[in-house]
């Protein structure tokens, strides 16, 4: 059972209580990333996330990390297009110690100019890295391709050119518009009282930040290309169609259909495309769904030589499955894997505060168990087949990366 409270400022607390574990996992869900950005401060919602962890009024960045690994337990942060998280797990008994020290994080950081160029450094080198992961960059280019110059559109990480003009002043002025009690959800999932929420309350429930009306200009979808030339070893291509937007009706049959095409080893993709013809190793579709819009991306990877046989394959592939439809076994195992996913991913304490966390920030409500089951079952033949039609047209974008920086087919 999920509880809900709302504090006076607005700031929202989700509790489940799983009492046969250990643990405790506690995330602190804020609203805003890199689709929040503009040109000029891309990759602000990334850098102040790293901030959080170099130091606050009474811990230094080393006292931080000892915190949490003295008591045994683990804190890390992560940022997306629409949302960043702070959080830790912990032993049930460290629970009020871990929330200690993220509110210490969140509400003192002094974002130190010398700790400042040094997280700059860090993140030049994450940027570097990345580009040296082209089967990453990829994706981040299909991205551009699709939204083009759509906030959504922009590099999680940031450029060097905006990284250099951070500052604490930035900060803090960035951190005021966006990190506002409306725009926060603190997710606790564990062996916890519902009373904890109370000790929640006394370190979030009071602050005020800005009131900047957070507005969303909903994306236009972009059937177009972008190409890289880049000395690689292999070709790296990735497909983009317009998707379903988070909280869509038709979000499991999308779900169904993504795992049928290239969201498992069973899947018509991985099938073809590495076990019967043995173009790439690494061949697979997924669906990012966002507050308004969605992509399903199918990625592979192969030599530069056989770039177009993949196309080709790929393009084959989701012609007979508009064409044939999928099948009933294929429906069924679907809905099964879904179903085993579901209940596996219910035993870890992490995973339920992250689902919790982001159902809260992105759609206000809660679906039990038995209702997202009873949805699942609820997906036929028809609703996949019929949004594959929909979906798998002639309006797509193309993302590749390789060494000759030729496109495959021709639209």
């Amino acid at each position: 059972m999920i509880k809900k409270y709302t504090c006076q400022n607005g700031l929202r607390i989700v509790l489940e209580q799983i009492p046969h574990v250990r643990s405790v996992a506690i995330g602190v869900w804020i609203g805003t990333g890199s689709r929040n950005e503009t040109p000029v401060n891309n990759g602000i919602s990334h850098f102040l996330e790293h901030m959080f962890f170099k130091g606050t009024k009474t811990r230094s960045a080393r006292e931080i990390a000892e915190s949490f690994d003295s008591i045994g337990g683990q804190v890390n942060a992560f940022t997306s297009k629409e949302y960043t998280c702070y959080y830790a797990k912990v032993l049930d008994n460290h629970a009020p110690y871990a929330l200690e020290v993220l509110a210490d994080m969140f509400f003192n950081s002094t974002f130190d100019n010398e700790e400042l160029n040094k997280e700059k450094n860090v993140v030049y080198e994450e940027i570097k890295m990345y580009e040296d992961t082209p089967d990453d960059i990829v994706h981040d280019l299909l991205s551009k391709a699709i939204y083009d110059d759509h906030s959504l559109g922009y590099p999680i990480l940031g450029t060097e050119k905006t990284l250099e003009t951070f500052n604490g002043d930035k900060l803090r002025e960035y951190m005021h518009e966006t990190y506002t009690p409306e725009n926060v959800v603190v997710s606790i999932a564990g062996n916890i009282s519902e009373s904890f929420i109370h000790d929640v309350e006394k370190y979030f429930g009071t602050y005020e930040a800005g009131k900047k009306e957070q507005t969303f200009e909903k994306p236009r979808f972009h059937g177009t290309e972008v190409v890289r030339k880049k000395e690689t070893e292999q070709a790296h291509l990735c497909l983009g169609y317009e998707g379903l937007q988070i909280g869509h009706e038709d979000v499991y049959s999308l779900i169904v259909l993504n795992n049928v095409l290239g969201g498992s080893m069973s899947s018509r993709l991985f099938q073809e495309v590495r076990e019967q013809r043995g173009l790439a190793y690494s061949v697979f579709s997924y669906h990012s769904a966002y507050r308004d819009s969605g992509i399903v991306t199918i990625y592979g990877g192969t030599g530069s030589k056989q770039i177009n046989v993949l196309f080709e394959t790929i393009q084959e592939t989701l012609a007979k499955l508009k064409e044939d439809g999928i099948t009933v076994k294929e429906l069924n195992n679907s809905k099964e894997q879904l179903k085993g996913s579901l209940m596996l991913s219910l035993e870890s304490t992490n995973s339920r505060m992250s689902r919790n966390g982001k159902n809260e920030l992105l759609l206000k409500k809660h679906r039990s168990l038995d209702e997202i089951v009873e949805q699942i079952d609820h997906v036929s033949k028809n609703s996949v087949d019929g949004l594959a039609n929909r979906i798998f047209t002639d309006q797509y974008s193309t993302a590749l990366i390789s060494p000759d920086g030729q496109l495959p087919g021709a639209k």
